[in-house]
């Protein structure tokens, strides 16, 4: 039977905990739309990262305790090209992940996304990735923490890169790599929503392109999923999403009986309080889609 849980991304709120939201705000409002897990970006919503104080940790796990939330995915990165005049060495980021796969644990986190440093428009990682991953597998058995590296556009599922991945939890045959499923993968309509930093040559390379990857795709890698983030851009006020088939994902999560998170990860206009709206209506959504597959 499966098990669908549904958290949110800080991510989500970026703008607004820039402007009007504390963490607190945050953790109030994933707890006041039901959701009980929370996700965030290690760089980016850690003070003083990677050595938060003593008292900021307590302050993070007081919290969780309080809203009722887990700590789901920590998203780590691997900077392969930090230096100018050459590549990360394996030991190099080795070192990266395990200081975070630590951090990540100390904070109660089970999955960590680690975003390695890529080579190439499709998003082919940097070739160390496979030796730093296989040198913390077993920190991260140690810590119950599974390292899942993130399926996102413009890297379909039927590529080299998910290949080489799902090749090596075959090879290793750890439970601690999996893979992330970012649903933008299956958008199938274009979207005029601005995503802050991002390039206009990147979108015109198709980063914000309509994959349109078909649900058998989902599918055939669901039982190396661990984690997905539930990427959205716009949903109306009659509850539908022009750009991602919400139907249709809902349908093959259920049928399939897949368990785990699916995390909200709002990429939408960063219009003061829309992030708010737009998640509290995915999450409508979503509950609404799942009851209807099961009959409630």
């Amino acid at each position: 039977m499966s098990n669908l849980k549904y958290g949110v991304s800080l991510y989500s709120y970026t703008g607004d905990m820039n402007t009007v939201l504390t963490l607190e705000d945050a953790m109030a409002e994933i707890a006041d739309l039901g959701a009980t897990g929370i996700e965030i970006l290690g760089e980016g919503n850690i003070p003083n990262y990677p050595e938060p104080t003593t008292a900021w940790i307590d302050h993070w796990h007081g919290l969780l305790s309080k809203y009722g939330l887990e700590a789901t995915n920590y998203g780590s990165w691997i900077d392969s090209r930090m230096w100018r005049n050459r590549d990360l060495t394996v030991e190099e980021g080795s070192v990266m992940l395990a200081r975070d796969l630590r951090l990540a644990s100390t904070l109660g986190f089970t999955s960590v996304r680690p975003k390695i440093g890529v080579v190439s428009m499709d998003l082919q990682p940097h070739p160390i990735w496979e030796a730093v991953v296989e040198r913390n597998l077993d920190l991260a058995t140690d810590l119950g923490i599974i390292i899942c590296p993130e399926i996102h556009g413009p890297t379909p599922i039927k590529h080299p890169v998910v290949d080489e991945y799902i090749a090596f939890i075959e090879r290793t045959g750890s439970d601690n790599f999996r893979l992330l499923i970012d649903t933008g993968i299956f958008q199938r309509a274009a979207t005029t929503a601005h995503q802050d930093g991002l390039s206009d040559e990147a979108q015109e390379e198709g980063w914000r392109k309509p994959l349109g990857v078909p649900m058998s795709d989902l599918v055939d890698v669901l039982p190396y999923t661990a984690f997905i983030q539930a990427k959205f851009f716009d949903i109306d006020d009659q509850l539908v999403d022009q750009h991602i088939p919400w139907d249709d994902i809902m349908k093959t999560l259920v049928t399939s009986e897949w368990s785990g998170y699916l995390s909200s990860e709002y990429e939408g206009d960063r219009l003061p309080y829309r992030s708010l709206e737009q998640v509290r209506r995915q999450h409508a959504l979503l509950r609404r889609l799942e009851g209807q597959q099961r009959g409630w």
